[in-house]
C-alpha cells in the first residue's frame, strides 16, 4: 500500500481518528526533511512500537536565526516520501507554512533556563522556534509517542521538559546518534562540507571520546574539556563554537560530576556547523 501524503489539517485528524478507531498506537517522527539514515532510525523505533506512524516534514521558519540557512535548507519531498515508504511510515503530514502558521504567531513555548547555553547561546530564539512548532505538531496529531534522536541532545531535553511540565499525554523517545563509520554523526549538513572538509569531520567525535575517556579516568569536566579543544586545535581547519560537559538533563556545564552528563560541542568547517555530543 502506498504511503499516505496529507497536507491539510483535517486530512491528518482524519487519519489519526481512523486509526484510533481501528485501536492503533500513534508514533510521531518529527523532522524538517531531507531524510537520512538517522531519520531511519527513528521511524524505524516508531514503527516497532507503533500502530499507525506518522512523519512530519515541515521546514520551520521561525527557528532560523539566519535567514540564508533557511533558504538552503534542503527540500525533496518526492525523495522523502519514497523514504519513508521504504521504511514503513504510514503517513506523512507535509504542510505549508500557511497550514502550520494561519497568522503570526502570538503565542510561544520558552524553556529559558534551557535554551541559554550551548547552541542557544548562539542562536537566538531558535529553541523557542523549536518547542513551539514541536507543542503544535503534538496538538495537530495528537500521538501517543513521539521519537527524537539524541544527537540533538539540547533539543531533546528541551522538549522532554516541555511534555513533563506541561503535562502533554506523549511519551518521548530518546534514540541514540547514528554515525557514519568514522564516527561522524550523520546530519543533512554532512553534505555541504567539501571532500577535504568531510576527512577532517571526524576529529569532533574523536575529540568527544578523548574528553569521556579523561572523565572515565577520574578528570575533572574542566580537565576532560581542555584536552578535547587541545586536540581540534591542531586542526586549524576546525573553528571552536562551545564544547562543554553538561548536566544531562539541564544541559548547563559542570565542573564535578554528581550525575549523568554529556560532553556536547558545535565546531565550524568552513560554512558548515556540525554538532554532536555522547553521554558519560
Amino acid at each position: 500500500m502506498s504511503i499516505r501524503l496529507l497536507k491539510r489539517l483535517a486530512e491528518l485528524r482524519e487519519a489519526v481518528r481512523q486509526a484510533r478507531q481501528a485501536g492503533q498506537r500513534i508514533g510521531l517522527v518529527p523532522t524538517m526533511g531531507a531524510l537520512h539514515a538517522g531519520h531511519g532510525i527513528l521511524i524505524d523505533r516508531a514503527r516497532a512500537e507503533s500502530g499507525f506512524v506518522i512523519v512530519t516534514i515541515f521546514v520551520n521558519p521561525i527557528q532560523f536565526d539566519r535567514p540564508s540557512d533557511f533558504e538552503r535548507y534542503t527540500r525533496n519531498l518526492p525523495a522523502d516520501l519514497a523514504y519513508c515508504q521504504q521504511r514503513g511510515a504510514d503517513a506523512v503530514f507535509a504542510p505549508d507554512a500557511a497550514e502550520v502558521y494561519p497568522h503570526p504567531p502570538r503565542v510561544f513555548v520558552e524553556a529559558p533556563g534551557l535554551s541559554e547555553h550551548l547552541c542557544g547561546a548562539n542562536r537566538p530564539g531558535h529553541f523557542r522556534g523549536v518547542a513551539t512548532v514541536v507543542a503544535k505538531l503534538f496538538q495537530m496529531a495528537q500521538p501517543d509517542a513521539a521519537y527524537f534522536g539524541e544527537k540533538d541532545a539540547q533539543q531533546l531535553a528541551i522538549i522532554q521538559a516541555m511534555v513533563e511540565d506541561l503535562n502533554m499525554p506523549i511519551a518521548i523517545v530518546p534514540v541514540p546518534t547514528v554515525r557514519d563509520p568514522d564516527g561522524l554523526a550523520i546530519s543533512s549538513r554532512n553534505s555541504r562540507l567539501t571532500p577535504q572538509e568531510r576527512s577532517k569531520a571526524p576529529l569532533l567525535y574523536r575529540a568527544l571520546q578523548s574528553a569521556a575517556n579523561g572523565l572515565a579516568a577520574g578528570a575533572v569536566p574542566a580537565q576532560a574539556r581542555q584536552s578535547a579543544l587541545d586536540m581540534l586545535s591542531r586542526e586549524p581547519a576546525i573553528k571552536v563554537e562551545y564544547l562543554e560537559v553538561v548536566d544531562a538533563r539541564s544541559m548547563t556545564p559542570v565542573d564535578q560530576i554528581r550525575g549523568p552528563v554529556r560532553i556536547a560541542a558545535a565546531i565550524w568547517l568552513g560554512e558548515t556547523r556540525l554538532i554532536d555530543n555522547i553521554p558519560t
